[in-house]
């Protein structure tokens, strides 16, 4: 196997020389440099990324941390990822942060110590000081997925998730209903809150109670949203088929939805006769849900490619980089799981 020493004996050049030409640092005459390129396809030479890493400080990879892979959509992500960073010559390491705040920690240091020259992080559990910490820590561009932060130092790409739940109740809103459920993310992350306090915000703007009775937690999944949906109608007191105590259900996920529809189905109840529900995500699936799923669409490639092109652009820089922050907001897709709100059941509102 041809080493650096045989480029240089072949090209009759010193090896720092070679190394500028390899390594692309500092001035090289043109025809140096195509002595050295036809030296090493002449050998066969593949210079180490390794030594190339150690002896520019740039690895040319990127790190994508998510926290897991099951989904459509943190497949779009890594798609959407890998996609750019194949357009830029760069290659994508991925890790799973297992959806916990540890987790997004270790993640994060993995990928310092694996070199990678910029990290984009999909966070749903650090708090700002713990981002700027890890940021100081790692000494490339940190970049921050699905938060909307105010840092000076670490970028983020957030969502408008108080937008994006108000779109959705307020839908169901708009269309009568009054009695809506809902089954949150998890409320230990900031994207579960802030759409739960949305949903609460919404109802309270259209002078309707807030009910607890009315609220249970999921975990973005659709076994969970199935389950959840089972708990309510049993807390709830459902017995009977096409009477139930709320005639909306908001998810605050499409998986959890979907999960939900099946629920409803499997009690003896229909969607959007008996129930309207509505997620968010706008997952493939909604479209070919029976029935289809009324969602709120995310601009997720947007949001990725954006990202990417930071992270790019930013790593032959490194440093002395002030902060990006871009928050994006969704749109209602209406399908066939919501309709208007046609009768009135008043068995839950007597025994309450």
């Amino acid at each position: 196997m041809a080493t650096i020493n045989d480029v240089c004996k072949t090209t009759g050049l010193s090896k720092a020389t070679v190394s500028r030409v390899i390594n692309g640092s500092g001035q090289v005459k043109a025809a140096t440099r195509e002595r050295v390129v036809a030296a090493m396809k002449q050998l066969n030479y593949h210079p180490s990324s390794v030594a190339q890493a150690l002896a520019t400080n740039i690895s040319n990879s990127i790190g994508l941390i998510l926290p897991q892979f099951q989904s459509n959509y943190f497949g779009s992500i890594l798609y959407h990822a890998e996609q750019s960073a194949q357009t830029a010559n760069k290659k994508l390491l991925v890790v799973n942060s297992k959806n916990s705040a540890q987790g997004e920690t270790e993640a994060v240091e993995t990928l310092i110590f694996q070199r990678c020259d910029a990290i984009l992080l999909y966070s749903r559990h650090l708090n700002e000081e713990a981002l700027v910490k890890l940021q100081q820590q790692a000494n490339v561009p940190l970049i921050v997925l699905n938060r909307q932060l105010n840092s000076a130092t670490v970028s983020s790409f957030g969502f408008e998730q108080v937008q994006l739940a108000t779109i959705a109740v307020d839908h169901l809103i708009q269309l009568g209903h009054r009695n809506i459920a809902c089954i949150t993310s998890p409320l230990d992350s900031e994207t579960g809150r802030l759409r739960y306090q949305a949903y609460q915000d919404a109802l309270t703007k259209h002078d309707i109670t807030v009910n607890k009775h009315l609220v249970t937690q999921g975990e973005n999944t659709l076994e969970t949203g199935y389950r959840a949906t089972q708990q309510l109608l049993q807390n709830l007191g459902h017995q009977t088929a096409h009477s139930c105590p709320f005639s909306a259900l908001f998810a605050c996920n499409d998986d959890m939805a979907i999960g939900a529809i099946r629920a409803l189905h499997d009690a003896g109840l229909k969607v959007p006769h008996d129930v309207s529900v509505i997620g968010i995500d706008n997952e493939p699936a909604a479209a070919y849900a029976l029935p289809s799923l009324s969602s709120v669409s995310l601009p997720i490639h947007s949001l990725t490619i954006d990202a990417m092109n930071l992270a790019i652009k930013q790593i032959p820089t490194m440093n002395n980089t002030v902060a990006t922050h871009k928050n994006y907001q969704g749109s209602l897709v209406s399908r066939e799981s919501c309709t208007k709100f046609h009768s009135v059941n008043t068995s839950f509102a007597t025994r309450m």
